[in-house]
């Protein structure tokens, strides 16, 4: 394959747009708020993010070079089809369920990430378990869209993957380097437009290529493969039930989302820009479709890729920038290319600030240096941005399975995350000695399920399991679903367990170690003025908490707040206080 000197220029001149577009925004952070609270731009840019700018932002998040290929490469796949890309309508039904019940609760108190309530509640050392599986989300999840980006490249320009890997990694750490969630959402908005541009100017073409039939007749006909539209075989269901599942529920508990969350100006519009980004969602993924069905609806034998076709080279998964390389003129690959990039970059740069900002607030402020300055703050926030993107690239260069170690760490955000979420948010009463359990057996339940992509063999077989032709053994059982219920449930059984046996002094108090059930406000515990005023990052004195007998079952076990229209923010509670 020739060197496309054309495709290098474009992907220079698109990464300087992009470059140039971010410093601007690190400008206008700059001139955002005032000098006492430049951390907190940088993570939730100063809370007036539009509804324009964070539509794009929150939609560009989750439209990423996976988004794109997985959606295209699940729709190719003999056997598979449309019916099982689910990322489009799970990611999509995700904002919806998030913008609905968990936005205004989390915005209208005033949080500045997602690990807050979980310090709030649970104590600085539950935030720190909460913030492992959180990181490890965000980091193989930028890892794995790197690999994806430099084996596109290198499949249309003929480039050195590594090359294309680490200049596209370096563009994206350094304009999230200097100006935070400001360069990121305004970056994502000429991202989300090449996106769209490039593939839908794409699809035409390669629709129109000799080599390939109707799309109409493929969906429903056996040509060159089985119809694109797909099927979901019986003992399937509860297979495809769980991985829908995983996608809408497991979706909401990630800092990417909840940085848009948090960044707009009142908990309204937080759950209107999710509703906006759940359409944007829908609507982004429907070049991907058109895509993958045209690679399932081509004679591969009539282009220049070759007899084999895609599936049989184990291609299958680069089906998006084959289809532009192969059935698209030269000048329109190359925008094709760009939109595959944005896509990439728009996600990889949310995961590395998100996972930077959850340590340098989180685990570096609120755990170890409450008294840090807002100063010290930021440079902790540049440093990690710079070590967790370089981590990526590193693993997206070195890692031989990052898709295996993106989707087990996925998984324990839905299993771990997302229950102790639910609980913290909605169930009155549950505490650290609860969430500590849960955490452990959604742990163990998951791990002990194995994963097939990291050839983690299964300790507990659940009913329909088998063996596919790899020797592999696979769980038809929807256990991860299991998992999560199991987590959520322990959390809640053991927290009234452990608050029941203090109150009615079957334990000691003394038997207390986390300071969970007789301290309100212990050491651990820290109130919304210490999550959310960077000049008051300290403490609560210990206080005795009184058993409230007298409450119902239904109010002590529902938080009603999280369901009311009133704003429970911190500055409220104080004002009111006062």
């Amino acid at each position: 394959m020739p060197f496309h000197v054309e495709g290098l220029v474009a992907i220079i001149v698109f990464y300087l747009a992009i470059l140039f577009v971010g410093i601007w925004a690190a400008w206008r952070t700059k001139n955002t708020g005032s000098d006492g609270n430049r951390s907190e731009a940088i993570i939730v840019g100063g809370r007036d993010i539009g509804l324009l700018v964070g539509g794009f932002t929150m939609t560009a998040t989750w439209v990423g070079g996976g988004y794109i290929n997985g959606t295209a490469e699940a729709v190719y796949v003999p056997g598979y089809g449309l019916a099982w890309a689910q990322a489009p309508i799970g990611y999509s039904l995700s904002l919806v369920v998030g913008g609905l019940f968990f936005a205004k609760p989390m915005r209208s108190k005033g949080y500045v990430t997602m690990l807050d309530p979980f310090q709030q509640i649970y104590g600085k050392r539950m935030g720190g378990l909460i913030f492992i599986p959180a990181l490890m989300g965000e980091m193989f999840w930028a890892a794995a869209i790197f690999s994806a980006l430099g084996a596109t490249i290198s499949v249309i320009i003929d480039i050195n993957i590594n090359i294309s890997v680490i200049i596209s990694a370096l563009i994206a750490i350094l304009y999230t380097l200097v100006g935070g969630l400001y360069s990121v959402a305004y970056t994502d908005v000429v991202q989300l437009f090449c996106i769209f541009l490039g593939l839908w100017i794409s699809v035409p073409f390669a629709m129109s290529h000799p080599a390939v039939t109707d799309i109409g007749i493929t969906a429903i006909h056996e040509v060159y493969q089985k119809p694109w539209l797909g099927f979901v075989e019986t003992p399937d269901i509860y297979t495809w039930l769980d991985n829908f599942l995983l996608l809408m529920l497991g979706g909401i508990p990630w800092q990417a989302y909840f940085q848009r969350v948090l960044s707009s100006s009142s908990a309204t519009y937080a759950q209107v820009l999710s509703f906006l980004a759940a359409f944007g969602c829908l609507l982004m993924a429907l070049p991907a479709i058109l895509i993958g069905a045209i690679g399932a609806s081509t004679d591969w034998n009539q282009t220049e890729y070759g007899v084999i076709d895609p599936k049989t080279k184990d291609e299958a998964d680069m089906i998006l920038p084959i289809v532009l390389q192969y059935l698209c003129p030269v000048y329109i690959s190359f925008f094709g290319l760009g939109a595959v990039s944005a896509a990439v970059m728009s996600s990889a740069d949310s995961s590395i600030l998100s996972a930077s900002s959850m340590f340098a607030r989180n685990i570096y402020q609120l755990s170890f240096r409450q008294s840090a300055s807002d100063k010290e703050i930021v440079w902790v926030m540049r440093i990690t941005i710079f070590l967790f993107g370089a981590s990526a690239t590193a693993m997206a260069l070195l890692a031989k399975s990052v898709y295996g170690l993106w989707y087990l760490s996925s998984d324990l955000v839905y299993i771990i995350i997302f229950p102790q979420l639910l609980c913290v948010l909605f169930i009155k009463g549950t505490n650290t000695y609860g969430a500590i359990a849960g955490y452990l057996f959604g742990l163990i339940l998951r791990i002990t399920g194995g994963e097939p992509y990291l050839y983690l063999q299964p300790l507990v077989f659940y009913p329909g399991w088998y063996k596919d032709d790899d020797d592999i053994y696979i769980q038809r059982f929807p256990f991860k679903t299991l998992a999560m219920l199991t987590s959520f449930f322990t959390n809640i059984g053991v927290s009234y367990l452990a608050k029941y046996l203090f109150e009615s002094g079957t334990l000691p108090p003394k038997v207390d170690f986390l300071d969970a059930v007789v301290a309100k406000y212990s050491k651990e515990n820290m109130d919304k003025t210490t999550l959310v005023k960077n000049d008051n990052i300290v403490l609560n004195e210990l206080a005795p908490v009184n058993p409230r007998h007298s409450l119902t079952l239904s109010t002590t076990f529902t938080n009603r707040e999280a369901f009311s229209d009133i704003d429970s923010s911190p500055d409220v509670s104080n004002a009111e206080d006062n």
